[in-house]
């Protein structure tokens, strides 16, 4: 908003300075500032409503005793969070990207889908939303989403050059992206394989993320960690540098994406946002994030992802997401087969999610929390390290 309404003044009002605000690396650094402040600084307002209106954190029964004392404690803290990155991004970004909006629409809806089961949580069933309906709803908005990014984002972004990028898939160990899906495929099966994976990678990264969320800090340290690196990602898919037009993607033998440079901007306000959310998600939490924050954050890097072409890329950046909910998949699946096979359930870990496993095992949450973000970091270098190997 701010830079479609500021930046045509460096030239009819004779504002030069102005022409800084053309480029995204300085847009960026703006929106990710931006989100930073009103996360900080809204943060111990937003603190004290949410004790007010006593929207307290309900504690499992079967989790580790050590979480007895988080009961109670203020939870839906995501909300602001979504509020700083979307304001982040819209006051700094181009507002007739196509890109920005199919982010914001999928971000916030499952922002919304949190918020439902959030408040259904805390005010008539501790269950909140039924999974099947949660997940109903994950994919219906990952749909429309798609659809909007099949039939208006691409054709109007993509080099006619490369071919239809949109059908084209980030495959690991080979040269990713000379084979688009549509060999030997129609276009109507083509179609709905795109469809299907990504609606499979923006619900299942938005899920996987919410199952991360159970220690103070835990999920929004490896966010924030992701987040950077798709800014990355994303600046050199879309970006085109100097006055030479040097193509960063070119170089790097990825997708050429004109416009997604501009989702950097989208990635800079998630750090931001997540950074002043963790000064007091930090141990011991004055909040959490609830599934307001969780699915909705999990929904933007599963998006950014599709949008990019980086779907399988985010199995390595969001590996520590992915052995999260991998661990509860194996231990309901094992648990339901022994009932069955021995007359009673069996486990593989001693708690799932899988932090909960390590604290069982008599390791502080703190400890667990940090080596946990020390584990995102190292694989969010490996993920940026297939840009050499492509």
């Amino acid at each position: 908003m701010l830079f479609n309404l500021l930046y045509p003044l460096h030239v009819h009002a004779g504002l030069h300075w102005l022409n800084v605000l053309r480029y995204t690396s300085t847009r960026t650094l703006l929106g990710m500032m931006t989100a930073l402040s009103i996360a900080l600084l809204l943060g111990p307002w937003f603190i004290r409503r949410l004790q007010a209106m006593e929207v307290g954190e309900k504690v499992r029964e079967d989790g580790p005793r050590s979480h007895a004392r988080k009961a109670g404690t203020p939870t839906m803290g995501g909300s602001l969070t979504l509020l700083a990155i979307v304001t982040g991004t819209v006051l700094w970004c181009d507002l007739k990207n196509p890109f920005i909006w199919v982010a914001l629409f999928i971000t916030v809806g499952y922002g919304a889908i949190g918020f439902l089961d959030d408040f259904l949580k805390l005010t008539r069933t501790k269950q909140g939303l039924p999974g099947r309906v949660k997940l109903g709803l994950s994919f219906v908005i990952a749909l429309i989403g798609l659809s909007v990014l099949f039939l208006v984002a691409y054709p109007e972004a993509v080099d006619p050059g490369q071919g239809d990028i949109r059908f084209r898939l980030a495959l690991p160990l080979v040269d990713f992206y000379k084979h688009p899906i549509t060999v030997g495929w129609s276009f109507a099966s083509s179609l709905v394989l795109y469809l299907g994976l990504g609606m499979f990678v923006i619900a299942g990264s938005s899920h996987a993320v919410n199952l991360t969320d159970g220690l103070d800090g835990l999920a929004i340290g490896p966010v924030i960690v992701a987040a950077g690196a798709f800014l990355v990602l994303c600046y050199g898919a879309g970006a085109v540098i100097g006055d030479q037009h040097f193509n960063v993607a070119q170089y790097l033998k990825i997708p050429f994406i004109p416009g997604s440079g501009e989702l950097a901007i989208f990635c800079a306000a998630i750090v931001g946002a997540g950074i002043g959310f963790l000064w007091y998600n930090a141990h011991p939490a004055e909040v959490f994030m609830g599934d307001v924050g969780a699915l909705s954050l999990g929904g933007a890097l599963g998006t950014l992802a599709v949008i990019t072409k980086n779907e399988f890329t985010l199995l390595i950046l969001g590996g520590l997401f992915v052995a999260e909910a991998v661990s509860v998949m194996l231990q309901v699946g094992w648990f339901k087969y022994t009932r069955r096979r021995y007359g009673e359930g069996r486990r593989i870990f001693l708690m799932t999610p899988l932090h909960h496993h390590f604290e069982k095992k008599g390791m502080a949450e703190t400890k667990v929390v940090v080596r946990f973000w020390i584990v995102s970091f190292a694989l969010a270098l490996l993920a940026l390290g297939t840009l050499k190997v492509r």
